[in-house]
């Protein structure tokens, strides 16, 4: 097993401390004293900090968080709302939970400096359906808030107001989607919308909108403690600072770690998660959730973790989804349940996503069992490359990728139905 140095943690730094999600807790180790900071700053002067920094949206897209928040109009007379999108529906990331039920005042103390810098007087925070255990902890911890004026009317002793309110949603993975959370948080159908107008300008009620992931809040403390320019120094010249992986699958030590951007991928497979499992070679790595295309073995070794590389290799960091699969394990089964999952939760209001999911996976079955033919992975390419770029949101391509990904990547693993006539 390899040896590796201690992960370089920053929002994991207090995570294994025994009752953290306890505000008594939270502030002994330091707790607020940043929010407290920060309501006495010009919000301008946090924008600046969090540009500085150079961190991008932890969630998926990787869009500049800094940016995001400039992007806001905070003359028209709107109220502003930040939303905090803590629904963790992809396959293989589950890093926002272990924030969520160890952390939660790490989150809000990121919430309020976010609800200052942007001018928004009322925040949501969208968590999963399924996370209910995690939504009870984030709930005690926003009365634990009220209780102590850290939320509400005079935040702190300012003249800021901040309310923080959770909503439940009710399991529908495009709802991770920022349009389509902000559809269902208005009461509607989750269905995403046509971008412009982009959320920053009419989201939520047609106000002005700030969408952030989990960690990227909970980072936000750190960045204005510590200065942008301190957290820039952490990762890459364009993938600043540190993020959590999760690693799952094959693996003797599954879980959440939190690393420098560009560290490489055998690090955190051989360093921090301990290796492959009972002596297992590896086949294939799907690097940043289930919608991500895999890489193989040669692509793992020379893999480093940042949104340049994984572009380079023609797939995505994504929200650090990282799953690791075994030589034995049949690929042709893993796309199969992949292609089921996108086929169940698309939303239906693009023809080519509703029709196309389902359209791979009838044919990722039929390929599985046996009963698959050539002409079967030919149209299997063809419908994946046809649901490319062509809808509201990119559930399509979330589905449509790893199919391209494997057929271009492992093309032998299809050889069987090639020869079935």
């Amino acid at each position: 097993m390899k040896l590796l140095a201690p992960e370089r943690r920053i929002i994991l730094k207090n995570i294994e401390t025994p009752n953290l999600h306890q505000l008594s807790v939270y502030q002994a180790a330091g707790g607020y004293q940043t929010a407290r900071k920060a309501v006495a700053m010009n919000p301008d002067a946090i924008i600046e900090e969090v540009k500085k920094s150079g961190i991008r949206g932890r969630g998926g897209a990787g869009f500049p968080t800094g940016s995001k928040w400039g992007f806001v109009p905070f003359k028209t007379g709107k109220p502003i709302y930040l939303l905090c999108n803590a629904d963790e529906s992809e396959p293989g990331c589950f890093k926002d939970r272990l924030l969520l039920e160890r952390n939660p005042h790490q989150l809000i103390e990121g919430i309020i400096i976010a609800s200052f810098a942007v001018r928004s007087l009322k925040s949501y925070i969208y968590i999963r359906g399924e996370y209910a255990t995690a939504a009870k902890v984030v709930q005690k911890a926003i009365d634990e808030a009220y209780g102590q004026g850290f939320l509400g009317k005079n935040v702190m002793g300012s003249t800021h107001t901040i309310d923080v309110v959770l909503h439940r949603g009710a399991g529908a993975y495009i709802c991770g989607e920022e349009t389509g959370l902000i559809s269902s948080l208005e009461g509607k159908k989750g269905y995403p919308r046509l971008k412009p107008p982009f959320p920053a300008v009419s989201g939520f009620l047609n106000c002005p909108t700030v969408v952030n992931n989990v960690e990227t809040l909970s980072t936000v403390p750190w960045i204005l403690a510590n200065g942008g320019e301190a957290y820039a120094t952490y990762g890459t010249e364009q993938s600043r600072g540190t993020r959590l992986f999760c690693v799952s699958g094959w693996v003797n030590r599954p879980g959440v770690y939190e690393e420098e951007l560009g560290c490489t991928l055998r690090d955190m497979i051989d360093g921090h998660a301990g290796g492959m499992k009972e002596g297992a070679k590896l086949k294939a790595v799907i690097p940043g959730g289930s919608s991500t295309p895999p890489l193989t073995p040669e692509e793992v070794d020379k893999a480093t973790l940042d949104f340049e590389t994984m572009a380079k290799f023609g797939t995505f960091l994504g929200a650090g989804g990282i799953i690791v699969i075994p030589d034995h394990f049949p690929l042709l089964k893993l796309l199969e349940r992949l292609t089921e999952f996108y086929w169940d939760e698309s939303c239906g209001q693009c023809t080519p996503c509703r029709e196309g999911t389902g359209w791979l996976y009838k044919m990722m079955k039929a390929i599985e069992h046996g009963k698959g033919t050539a002409q079967d992975v030919a149209n299997l390419q063809k419908t994946a490359n046809q649901m490319m770029g062509v809808t509201i949101c990119a559930l399509s391509d979330a589905a449509a990728m790893p199919v391209l990904g494997f057929l271009k990547k492992f093309p032998n693993e299809f050889k069987s139905a090639r020869e079935h006539t």
